[in-house]
């Protein structure tokens, strides 16, 4: 990427942060709206669910609260934006600009996430206030780690979800089929029960599927659970390098077919 492109990412990311600010207490509610994995812990531990897969209490804790960072900071909403705009013709303006406007999306996303940030950390507190054995703190290493593979699993995500967007080049209603994918990332991803605690066949091809990577890998990181380190990096790299050019051909399909309505 040139220095050109950087500055106006920087730019925007700036711009969108001010934006974001504005919504604030928007934001805090979505961040409140994201404890699914604390509902999940309070199921497993209440039934001894853990058991069944040698996992104490403390770390099955730990996990869900890893849970639910990294979906706080790996949710991507860019097809229902891309959507509203393209019904209201919004794109045709940023087509004519020098940056590809999912650049625009991609900067809203992570401006999001900074201003999600201290409300997630309030949420943590108030979870260790009332589980304080469950009170860790990870070492540098792989707090970084947790914070490059959490990024992977947004961008694996981001792909996933623009691809779908650029459907709206030939649909009025890409949502809903991100709405049916919503489905097997619900149950696949390790939101809902650690992937460890599926049956072998399952787990056979799952772990060939994104799914896993985008939350069960980097919580198993983060909360210091075991985890294939390598293999699951190399499997977020695999999918990274899988999704963006299909969305670049996707994309590059959809702007002809939409460029060339009307002329």
């Amino acid at each position: 990427m040139s220095n050109l492109n950087i500055n106006k990412l920087t730019t925007l990311l700036k711009v969108q942060y001010s934006n974001m600010l504005e919504y604030r207490v928007e934001i805090a509610l979505w961040a409140i709206s994201g404890i699914i994995p604390f509902f999940m812990l309070n199921i497993w531990t209440n039934n001894n669910l853990n058991e069944s897969i040698n996992l104490s209490n403390i770390m099955l804790s730990r996990y869900f609260l890893s849970a639910f960072f990294v979906r706080q900071f790996s949710v991507v909403w860019v097809v229902f934006t891309f959507e509203e705009d393209a019904l209201l013709g919004r794109i045709s303006p940023y087509l004519i600009q020098p940056l590809n406007p999912f650049f625009r999306y991609f900067a809203q996303h992570i401006a999001e996430q900074f201003t999600r940030f201290p409300f997630a950390i309030i949420i943590a507190l108030i979870f260790f206030l009332f589980n304080p054995e469950s009170l860790w703190i990870p070492s540098l290493g792989i707090f970084l780690l947790s914070c490059i593979s959490t990024f992977l699993s947004f961008l694996i995500q981001f792909l996933i979800q623009s691809i779908i967007a650029c459907l709206c080049f030939w649909t009025e209603k890409a949502s809903s089929i991100e709405r049916l994918l919503f489905i097997p990332t619900l149950f696949l991803s390790g939101l809902l029960a650690p992937v460890i605690s599926f049956p072998e066949k399952v787990k056979s091809w799952i772990y060939i599927t994104p799914f896993p990577y985008l939350i069960d890998f980097p919580a198993n990181l983060l909360s210091g659970n075991k985890t294939n380190m390598i293999s699951g990096f190399l499997m977020q790299l695999i999918w990274i390098s899988i999704l963006f050019p299909v969305f670049k051909r996707i994309w590059n399909l959809g702007t002809k077919k939409y460029t060339a309505m009307g002329s």
